[in-house]
């Protein structure tokens, strides 16, 4: 087993236990745990200091898992997916298989198919959707590389994955697109 898989593996394994992972996504480092469990979502916030209602992401591994999650996923929404070149992050009506706290106020959610080989493979294995927020307490900016997440946020978790953490490529956070009425499309962060 290459030393990706096994990291792949690990990941999975504490996902599954309902541990809260730190980790590479596709965008910046990130603090990740099972979508659809109220008690790990309850922990990775507490370990942020992130106020209520403000939602996560969330990473699916495919347009069927994205449907899982969203309310309704209009010919609009399919579209732009099959046409993003970027790591793009959907707001969507939320379906009942998120737990609760990854909702926003007015009950939508964001969504974005793992692009990064590292993720979709997690994603994929775990069979849920994946959380996915910076890996900073709230407040403090961004971790683009490993060596910026805090000490902190190192100490709160259960895992940390070990694969890219000497990448010191720099991508920017995804853009956000909301769906509107009628499955209009609205660039909320280019």
């Amino acid at each position: 087993m290459t030393f990706f898989q096994q990291e792949v593996e690990a990941a999975v394994d504490a996902l599954l236990t309902q541990q809260i992972i730190l980790y590479p996504t596709d965008t910046v480092w990130g603090l990740g745990c099972d979508a659809e469990l109220t008690r790990p979502v309850e922990r990775l916030y507490k370990l942020k200091g992130r106020p209520e209602g403000k939602p996560a992401i969330v990473l699916v591994a495919d347009l069927a898992m994205l449907a899982r999650y969203a309310a309704q996923v209009p010919p609009e929404l399919e579209a732009a997916l099959a046409a993003q070149t970027r790591p793009t992050t959907y707001i969507v009506p939320a379906s009942r298989a998120l737990a609760p706290g990854l909702l926003g106020p007015d009950g939508t959610v964001g969504l974005r198919l793992a692009q990064d080989e590292f993720c979709h493979k997690v994603v994929r294995r775990l069979g849920h959707g994946l959380v996915s927020t910076s890996a900073n307490l709230s407040g403090e900016p961004t971790p683009a590389v490993f060596s910026e997440v805090s000490p902190a946020i190192v100490r709160g978790v259960d895992l940390v994955v070990r694969w890219r953490q000497d990448d010191q490529t720099r991508t920017a956070p995804s853009r956000v697109v909301r769906l509107g009425p009628g499955g209009a499309l609205e660039v909320v962060r280019e």
